[in-house]
């Protein structure tokens, strides 16, 4: 009895080491194609053949795993763009969504332009307003200072400092007047951009005119 237990175990063990053995037999082959086009069966395989693809076998001969060639440079650039393709439109398909959310028809961007628009050419003609309100104060004080001058009487700093900071606030208007021009401008683009989509995904023409010149030409 004692002799059967000790040899049980003994008889498991080479039969799992038999196993192990014959696995490592089987995923130890590889049948690939060498340099020269000729098909090679070796228990190693180059490095230089494994970008070509190959296969492992086992000591029958059936066949484990293939392993694909290698993507070439031209396969991995077609990817990539592919890859960017499908996010720039799946992008564009977020952009259409969040499109329509605003508007359903081109006419209500139309119609949102121009309110735009004109919110921004009020804000210009405000200013305009506090450059009329400026100049004609720059205005009294340089005429102020040119009949000192005449007289032979020095001007004073206050009323120089006064005409300086005039001066500034009125180009300092200035340019916010051109910085809000080169807005309306790329405003408008935005927008006629967005109504040139929608027309497409709407299959809707806008009715609406896009700026007071093409309304004149249109009547």
């Amino acid at each position: 009895m004692q002799h059967r237990l000790t040899k049980a175990p003994v008889l498991a063990g080479l039969i799992s080491l038999g196993l192990l053995t014959s696995a490592v037999v089987q995923a130890g082959m590889y049948r690939y194609t060498d340099a020269n086009g000729q098909l090679v069966i070796s228990n190693t395989i180059p490095q230089e053949a494994t970008k070509r693809g190959y296969q492992i076998i086992s000591d029958s001969g059936r066949v484990i795993e293939t392993i694909a060639p290698a993507p070439t440079a031209e396969e991995l650039a077609a990817r990539e763009a592919e890859k960017e393709r499908k996010q720039q439109q799946e992008a564009q398909l977020e952009q259409d969504r969040l499109l329509l959310k605003r508007f359903s028809h081109p006419d209500q961007a139309v119609r949102a332009m121009h309110r735009k628009v004109q919110e921004l050419e009020g804000l210009i003609a405000l200013k305009r307003g506090n450059i009329s309100v400026l100049t004609s104060q720059l205005d009294n004080e340089q005429r102020r200072a040119a009949e000192m001058e005449r007289a032979g009487r020095n001007v004073p700093d206050a009323t120089l400092k006064k005409i300086y900071r005039l001066e500034g606030q009125v180009r300092d208007i200035e340019r916010e007047i051109a910085a809000q021009r080169l807005e309306i401008d790329a405003v408008a683009k935005r927008f006629i951009s967005d109504i040139e989509r929608l027309e497409e995904i709407t299959d809707s023409e806008r009715t609406l005119p896009l700026t007071d010149s093409e309304s004149a030409s249109s009547e």
